[in-house]
């Protein structure tokens, strides 16, 4: 995915470009530390906003604002909660083209995706206001003579959410909307990169009457994201981004006692069998490699070609590659900017380790006609082939656009190929045969699967989250794992004596 503790910190330049706050207590609060970060447009390059880095003081001013409202925010009822979450989701509705519009100024994606990113955020708020339903615990009546026994589930606290870039509203949804209707609290650290639609979200619940300090946002590096992971007060850490950022954070959030879900990288295969409908196939590498610019965790990266089928869906994909419009997401183009300066070079720098590996060049995006004014970062989509599992484009995650081509002979190295990965988050298989298609979702050692779905996302009300280096801790996002993960369950067991109970027993209680 990406790195969230990018040391970036700037001091502010000359030129009225506008200064973003922190969100503590239910009001913006200005930046105190005097370190800010540059907040670009990716299709014309130019600085539009600073974002102040918070301080260690700053953390630590947030969690205890949510930690005095997480009392009074626990013991509102589920029906106010839910109340309270309703009128969001409507406010959310109405103004969610005010959001998309955020998304593409920062991040560079075209609105049409930026708002498919809040819908399918949207769907997880939606899955909250059912919490009533969702925080129903169990009971039995008379487990033993006269006693009862139920379950019920209760917040945690503090939590703490650290987001990635490439998904400015739909990650943080992934988890706030579950965690504040069960009761929780959150501080929230979005990527410095796209930091405004955190603030908007943040106003949006107050225009929804969520009560101060339940809802905070700190911008900032990796000062603040150490902030959260070692303050005693937060109680568990929500995470997604790189594999390597990932193990740090399971790895520093648990040794200082927090329930962490941390989601890491990935490498994403699809395979393509003979019998598979080509045209299909090829539609869905397109769209699921070059959706976003690449900058989806769940982006096809890697495209398993088994058999004598490889040249003719090469040139089906490398047509479509070639149609594609590459330019300002606010413009009627099909692909946008990558995020920074820094994302393109690294970007270009994977096509050219790759050609001089040996890849095949079918498609070339390092140059090209680009839709912008300025000097946005572009790289166009990149299509290559003959690809080898030891070259750097197929090993590491290159979160762009560039899909790759591995050939293999027969359905068992495709398999084999995806199993041997370090990574296990997303892959899909486009296939006629349905006794293939059950076999390879029984087989392949992968977290979310697709069969003729290149993309497989799931709904809110399953879970998101991979296998091997995807994922560190036991939990994915939302879904029934969201719901415990930010819940702890009680079981209570209950008698009430009547006179017919008097008298003395000093023996170990039984189920008689």
């Amino acid at each position: 995915m990406t790195s969230t503790l990018d040391d970036t910190a700037t001091t502010p330049t000359e030129g009225g470009v506008p200064e973003l706050t922190h969100w503590i207590g239910g009001k913006a609060a200005p930046g105190g530390s005097g370190t800010f970060g540059d907040v670009t447009d990716p299709a014309t390059g130019q600085v539009t906003k600073h974002v102040p880095f918070a301080s260690a003081e700053e953390v630590l001013d947030a969690v205890a604002a949510a930690k005095a409202a997480f009392p009074g925010w626990r013991d509102t009822s589920l029906s106010k909660r839910t109340t309270i979450l309703f009128r969001f989701r409507e406010l959310l509705n109405a103004r969610a083209p005010e959001l998309a519009e955020l998304i593409t100024a920062e991040h560079g994606k075209v609105l049409s995706d930026a708002a498919g990113e809040v819908a399918r955020g949207q769907e997880v708020v939606e899955f909250a206001c059912g919490m009533p339903h969702l925080l129903k615990g169990g009971a039995t009546e008379n487990a033993s003579t006269g006693v009862d026994v139920h379950s019920v589930r209760q917040p945690l606290g503090v939590v703490g959410i650290i987001s990635p870039f490439n998904f400015p509203a739909m990650v943080p949804m992934w988890f706030f909307p579950i965690a504040i209707a069960a009761g929780n609290t959150v501080v929230l650290k979005p990527s410095e990169k796209v930091p405004s639609a955190a603030l908007w979200i943040a106003e949006l619940w107050r225009e929804a009457g969520l009560p101060d300090g339940v809802f905070n946002v700190v911008n900032g590096d990796k000062v603040a994201v150490d902030g959260l992971l070692t303050s005693p007060d937060v109680k568990s850490i929500s995470f997604v981004g790189s594999t390597p950022i990932a193990r740090y954070i399971y790895e520093t959030g648990t040794a200082h006692g927090k329930r962490v879900q941390a989601l890491g990288g990935a490498k994403n295969h699809a395979v393509v069998l003979p019998d598979a409908d080509l045209d299909l196939a090829a539609d869905q590498a397109i769209n699921a490699g070059f959706g976003s610019a690449g900058e989806r965790c769940m982006a096809i990266s890697a495209l398993v070609a088994v058999g004598d089928i490889a040249d003719t869906l090469v040139d089906k994909i490398a047509e479509r590659a070639r149609g594609l419009r590459t330019g300002d997401g606010r413009r009627s183009c099909d692909m946008g900017p990558l995020v920074t300066k820094a994302a393109q070079e690294r970007v270009s720098g994977y096509v050219d380790a790759g050609e001089r590996e040996g890849a095949t060049v079918v498609v070339d995006g390092r140059q090209g006609d680009f839709d912008a004014d300025g000097e946005g970062f572009f790289v166009g989509p990149t299509l290559l082939d003959h690809v080898g599992t030891d070259m750097s484009v197929y090993t590491d995650e290159i979160f762009g656009p560039v899909l790759s081509v591995v050939r293999v002979d027969t359905y068992a190295e495709a398999v084999d190929l995806i199993n041997a990965n370090p990574y296990g988050n997303g892959t899909a298989i486009f296939t006629n045969d349905g006794g293939a298609a059950r076999r390879f979702q029984n087989e392949v050692e992968v977290g979310m699967i697709g069969v003729n779905v290149p993309v497989p996302v799931p709904m809110a009300y399953y879970s998101f989250g991979g296998w091997k280096n995807s994922l560190f801790g036991d939990t994915h996002a939302h879904g029934t794992e969201g719901v415990h993960f930010f819940t702890r369950g009680k079981v209570v067991t209950t008698r009430w004596l009547d006179p017919s109970h008097a008298g003395l027993n000093l023996g170990f209680p039984t189920n008689a």
